[in-house]
């Protein structure tokens, strides 16, 4: 799927945040910026105001590219005999907190 891009507007940003008590990023929002130092800064300010945020990702949306909801059954399918693969496999001592 291509977007097509106005020359007169600045580049669409996916915002991407971790948090303080956080292990991965979360997807914050999106916003306008000319170039990655621009969206990282913007991020900042809109997604992070009471200092709750640890790292900020930014990726242009233009470079994210989505499976189709419409073909998930045949593009999960093959996984579907991989039991081995399910966390639900595996007994994790009581210590292991995150995993």
């Amino acid at each position: 799927m291509s977007q097509s891009i106005n020359k007169n507007e600045w580049p669409l940003w996916e915002v991407f945040i971790r948090s303080k008590a956080g292990l991965d990023h979360k997807h914050a929002g999106s916003l306008h910026a000319v170039d990655a130092k621009m969206a990282i800064e913007n991020a900042r300010d809109v997604y992070t105001r009471r200092m709750e945020g640890v790292s900020i990702w930014v990726v242009e949306s233009i470079n994210i590219i989505a499976s189709d909801p419409e073909e998930a059954e045949a593009l999960y399918e093959p996984a579907a005999d991989k039991v081995y693969r399910h966390p639900t496999f595996y007994n994790l001592p009581d210590e292991v907190k995150y995993m």
